[in-house]
């Protein structure tokens, strides 16, 4: 009998723990950044004054500033959550910036407010890196080649292009973020954010060319909601 009590109350506790998890569980906000209109076109970057870095690419490289894909799809569209979550301590891995092929990868590197930020050069020459922010500290150092990572932080969260001084079509994004709740769309467009508590946030997406976009979601405990963003595009 009362091994039979047992596993009646221990059902009864499971049953009661799965409904809590369901309540409170953590939610994923998945879609896809599309456009509409017509987008800039890549253009062909002359590299002709750095050999060592044109000879990095099969064919000519391209700028990024606007990348499409299949069915409208926008690339390099940070996703985030931009109010409702809680802000987050800095992971201790750094992120990492890399120099190759006269390019910055990633094109948009994002990462949380004083997480460090290192800056590698795996080029045979030399770059000169100049973030550009506004309401962070500005700097712009030079690093030859087998030069160690340059190591920074950002102690407010900030959307900041990078440009290099030596090389004018060498551009990048720095996106700083206040938490962990973010996404970069890739060639699809597509994009998820997971691991949100039950509640009401501001979800905003940015392009580098194209703007912000915000909206209001609320979620409850272990749902999977669809957000779609719409850019309206101009060619120049």
């Amino acid at each position: 009998m009362q091994v039979k009590q047992i596993a009646v109350a221990g059902a009864a506790l499971l049953s009661a723990l799965t409904i809590t998890s369901a309540q409170s569980g953590n939610s994923t906000l998945s879609g896809k950044v599309s456009y509409e209109g017509t987008p800039a076109k890549q253009r062909t970057i002359d590299m002709s004054q750095e050999p060592g870095c044109a000879k990095q690419y099969a064919k000519p490289a391209q700028t990024e500033t606007v990348i499409t894909g299949p069915d409208n799809a926008l690339e390099n569209v940070v996703v985030f959550v931009s109010a409702g979550a809680a802000d987050e301590t800095a992971p201790a891995q750094p992120a990492v910036l890399t120099q190759k092929g006269c390019r910055y990868i990633p094109h948009v590197l994002v990462f949380q407010v004083n997480q460090e930020l290192e800056v590698v050069n795996v080029d045979p020459t030399s770059h000169n890196i100049h973030p550009e922010p506004k309401f962070n500290r500005e700097w712009n150092k030079l690093q030859p080649p087998g030069m160690p990572p340059i190591a920074d932080k950002y102690a407010r969260p900030e959307f900041i292009p990078v440009v290099c001084n030596i090389h004018p079509w060498m551009r990048g994004n720095l996106a700083v973020l206040k938490n962990s709740h973010y996404a970069v769309t890739s060639s699809d467009g597509e994009f998820k954010l997971r691991n949100l508590p039950a509640g009401k946030y501001t979800i905003n997406a940015w392009h580098e060319s194209y703007g912000d976009q915000s909206q209001e979601v609320t979620v409850t405990g272990g749902e999977t909601r669809t957000v779609n963003f719409v850019f309206k595009t101009k060619p120049y």
